[in-house]
């Protein structure tokens, strides 16, 4: 039996904590904040209940699997788990709208001829044939695999099949999401329905390559799925089945330093000098804690780089008087009129935060976020810089001057919004950065194939033995079920040592 020490509480960090004390070990999780879920958090005031981070989930096959893993019991035995039908509406920003069926090929191109017209579903269908061979060629070696030593092999060949075209006697293929909008669905609608999902990450779809195909894909293929009580009912089953296996947690406990003794990880130094000696050390934080906490000889030139300089999110939590319609849509995104001008506030040119962004309005049909069945909680999101303390960096007030905007453009998809306001609560890239210890509030991708590289997570191992990283941060990245994978494979790694060759 191993001793074992986890940094942090996230969801990625619970989830090696829980497989590791199955496999037997004595493991310990340190988490700085008051709180577990590390951005699955929850806000509530007057009756009123908010997701602060995910409000959706996609591919529970990741947390079905945890919880038969550690307990043989089903992941809906600890929490309500529901499909989200229709998966989304969307609303163009030339005034078209349409309802996308959830996890229904035909159902989606029944939905797109009708809304944008014939021969829309039939080439959004047919990009997601592509999408899949893009996912079938790199969903092992990027979710379910611990990172290749020659990782770089993963950054040089893209693995989208796009459609090859002849202009100008040359032959082209699409090589970015932005060129596969633009050759092969040849409607700005649909353009902007794609590179929405790149958006929701914090990617530039005019640098994100052609494998981030696979994001929409993976929202088609494995469904969208609401956690009744919200997403942070999920972390507090995951919590709960730490607990279970008796993983010890201790919050209100920051670690300081890593502690390195004959060349491997040897414990963790906390606030105000306790040491606490371990066998092996997880590391959940963000990339520039790890720098500041871990040992010099933690990281390597040969390793895949931290990711710096991505977005944020700016969400805005709504309390409205008046029941939820029946007929409303659990999610609606409301595209930017402005696509150029998003793009290059976020990626660009750094002249501050977007007039008109695209928004993504969420409206659970769930009384645990109500006082009543007279009231409404919703929530708005939008991709946003991370924030700067350096001149030109977005303030606070430009923040709550952006989130009066959201609200203004959320009422394309929610009549009579304003009027319906008892309340609104901002929460900024501050406040992530507070919540997470990310540099500026920045939010992780999933880690991508082609592109050289440069969308993939450093490993989950490190150059000091004894020491991996787990988290939206490390390999495969962020978003849930990558968080949920990242876990998965550190313990395999733990476990199994470096023989291990992936999740079955």
């Amino acid at each position: 039996m191993a001793r074992i020490v986890v940094i942090g509480a996230g969801m990625g960090a619970m989830a090696a904590a829980a497989r590791l004390a199955v496999a037997g070990h004595r493991v310990t999780v340190f988490e700085r904040t008051a709180t577990y879920g590390g951005a699955v958090g929850r806000f509530e005031r007057d009756g009123f209940a908010f997701d602060t981070g995910p409000g959706l989930l996609q591919v529970p096959a990741v947390h079905r699997d945890l919880f038969v893993k550690t307990g043989k019991e089903p992941l809906e035995a600890r929490v309500d788990l529901v499909q989200v039908d229709p998966a989304a509406r969307h609303v163009f920003a030339d005034g078209t709208e349409v309802s996308l069926p959830n996890a229904s090929r035909a159902g989606v191109v029944s939905a797109l001829d009708g809304a944008l017209g014939a021969g829309a579903g039939e080439r959004w269908g047919d990009f997601l044939v592509r999408a899949r061979e893009a996912w079938d060629r790199t969903r092992r070696p990027l979710l379910e695999e611990p990172l290749w030593a020659d990782w770089r092999v993963l950054g040089e060949r893209e693995p989208y099949p796009a459609l090859r075209q002849r202009r100008l006697l040359r032959t082209r293929t699409a090589s970015t999401l932005a060129e596969v909008a633009d050759r092969e669905l040849a409607d700005p609608r649909l353009a902007a329905l794609l590179e929405s999902h790149a958006l929701a990450y914090g990617l530039d779809p005019r640098t994100a390559p052609a494998s981030a195909a696979v994001l929409p894909y993976m929202e088609h293929a494995f469904g969208v799925w609401y956690v009744r009580g919200g997403l942070r009912e999920l972390a507090r089953a995951v919590y709960e089945r730490c607990l279970a296996r008796r993983v010890e947690f201790t919050f209100g406990a920051a670690v300081e330093r890593i502690v390195e003794k004959d060349g491997r990880a040897a414990g963790v130094e906390l606030a105000g000098g306790t040491v606490v000696e371990a066998d092996f050390v997880v590391a959940g934080v963000a990339p520039g804690v790890l720098e500041r906490i871990g040992p010099a000889a933690a990281r390597g030139a040969d390793e895949v780089p931290a990711q710096h300089g991505l977005p944020s999110r700016l969400t805005v939590h709504l309390a409205l008087r008046g029941p939820r319609p029946p007929d409303a849509a659990h999610r609606t995104v409301v595209h930017t009129d402005d696509r150029a001008r998003e793009l290059a506030c976020l990626f660009g040119d750094g002249s501050g935060l977007p007039d008109r962004p695209t928004v993504t309005v969420l409206r659970p049909d769930d009384l645990a976020s109500v006082p009543d069945d007279g009231h409404e909680a919703l929530t708005l999101t939008a991709t946003v810089p991370a924030y700067r303390d350096a001149p030109g960096g977005a303030s606070r007030d430009a923040f709550a001057e952006l989130a009066d905007t959201m609200i203004t453009r959320a009422g394309r998809a929610v009549p009579g919004l304003r009027d319906r306001v008892l309340w609104h609560e901002v929460r900024t890239p501050r406040d992530v950065a507070e919540a997470t210890g990310a540099d500026g509030g920045a939010v992780p991708a999933p880690a991508l194939a082609a592109a050289g590289g440069r969308l993939l997570h450093p490993a989950n191992t490190t150059r000091l033995p004894g020491l991996f990283a787990v988290g939206g941060w490390a390999h495969p990245g962020g978003g849930l079920p990558h968080a949920g994978m990242s876990g998965a494979l550190v313990a395999g790694l733990i476990v199994e040592g470096p023989d291990f060759r992936g999740s079955q």
